[in-house]
C-alpha cells in the first residue's frame, strides 16, 4: 500500500475540516468562540475550558447545496459530550427542521460522555439521537463523517448509528465501548486493548464496512471525504418499520453465523475471503472492489 503525501483528514481541527468539507468561505458559525459559551462544570475540576466547548456548529454549502454542519473537535477532552457541546448540536439539529437545508453533515470525533459531565453528556446524547430521528423523519439526509483520532465511542458510537449514512477513512474507529474499558470490563482474555491490531480490526472501518454499518470508505484524504460527502447528499433519508425490522433479522443471522468467533479474521474468512489477513493491509479503493465480489 502506497502512502500519499498531503493533507490528513485524521490529523485536522475540527475547523479545518469544516474548510475541506465545505465551499471556500461558505461557512457562519452559530456560537462561535468569541461567545464564549464555556461549560459551567469544568472549573470545579481545574479543567481547562474551550471558548467554543470543543464543538464548532453553524451553516455553509457543499457544492452548491445548503447544509447545517457540525464538526467536533477531538483534541479538547476527546470531543467528549457535555452540557453546552451537547446543547449546541442538538440547537444546530432542531433548527435544521425549520431552515430545512439540503443535509446535515456530522463531523464526528469522540470517545463519549465527559466523565465530569456524566448527567448533562447522557442527556445531550439523548438529545442529539431524539432531533436526528425527528430530522430523518422529515427527509432531510443527515450523513455521518469519522476520521478523526477520537473515532466514535460510547454515546458517539450510539449515534452515529443514528444517522442515515455513515462515510469513514480506515482510521476511523466506531464502538458502543472502547477497547481499555471492555477489558477493564471482561478481562485481558476476553479483549487485549494492548493489542492494537486486534483493536482496529474489530472496531476499525475496514470491519464496520464489511458489516455494512459503514457505506462509504475511503483514504485518508479530505478531497475524498468531500466527495463522497457530495455524493450521498442526494440520496433519500428515511426511516421505517419496514427498514428497522430488515435490520433485526440481519442483526439475528449474524448473530447465529458468527457466535463464539473471537477474531474479525476468521469472521472475514466465513464471509468469503480468500486471504482475509490481508484485508488489514490493502487500501480502501482495494477493498471496496474485494468487497464487491463477495457482498
Amino acid at each position: 500500500m502506497k502512502l500519499k503525501l498531503g493533507k490528513s483528514f485524521y490529523e485536522g481541527t475540527a475547523r479545518q475540516r469544516l474548510d475541506y468539507i465545505l465551499d471556500k468561505d461558505t461557512f457562519k458559525e452559530i456560537l462561535p468562540p468569541p461567545a464564549r459559551r464555556i461549560s459551567p462544570h469544568l472549573a470545579m475540576f481545574n479543567v481547562p475550558v474551550a471558548f467554543d466547548d470543543g464543538v464548532a456548529v453553524g451553516e455553509g454549502r457543499i457544492d452548491g447545496k445548503s447544509v447545517s454542519i457540525l464538526a467536533q473537535e477531538g483534541k479538547f477532552m476527546g470531543g467528549a459530550f457535555g452540557e453546552v457541546h451537547s446543547a449546541k448540536i442538538t440547537g444546530l439539529l432542531k433548527r435544521s427542521l425549520k431552515t430545512k437545508p439540503d443535509a446535515v453533515v456530522c463531523l464526528w470525533d469522540s470517545g463519549g460522555v465527559r466523565l465530569q459531565e456524566a448527567n448533562a453528556g447522557e442527556i445531550g446524547v439523548t438529545e442529539i439521537i431524539r432531533a436526528i430521528f425527528d430530522l430523518r423523519a422529515a427527509k432531510i439526509p443527515v450523513i455521518g463523517v469519522v476520521g478523526g483520532s477520537c473515532g466514535c465511542f460510547g454515546g458517539a458510537g450510539i449515534i452515529s448509528a443514528c444517522c442515515d449514512t455513515l462515510i469513514c477513512s480506515e482510521e476511523a474507529r466506531i464502538g458502543v465501548s472502547g477497547p481499555e474499558v471492555i477489558e477493564t470490563t471482561m478481562g485481558v482474555d476476553a479483549f487485549d486493548s494492548r493489542d492494537r491490531a486486534l483493536v482496529w480490526r474489530t472496531t476499525g472501518a475496514k470491519n464496520r464496512y464489511l458489516f455494512g454499518f459503514v457505506k462509504t470508505l475511503v483514504e485518508d484524504d479530505p478531497d475524498e471525504f468531500r466527495k463522497a460527502v457530495i455524493e450521498v447528499m442526494s440520496e433519500p433519508s428515511g426511516i421505517s418499520l419496514e427498514q428497522i425490522e430488515k435490520t433485526q433479522e440481519v442483526l439475528k443471522k449474524r448473530m447465529e453465523e458468527y457466535s463464539g468467533i473471537g477474531d474479525a479474521i476468521d469472521i472475514w474468512k466465513k464471509m468469503g475471503f480468500a486471504a482475509p489477513e490481508r484485508i488489514p493491509e490493502i487500501s480502501a479503493a482495494e477493498l471496496r472492489e474485494l468487497a464487491g465480489g463477495v457482498k
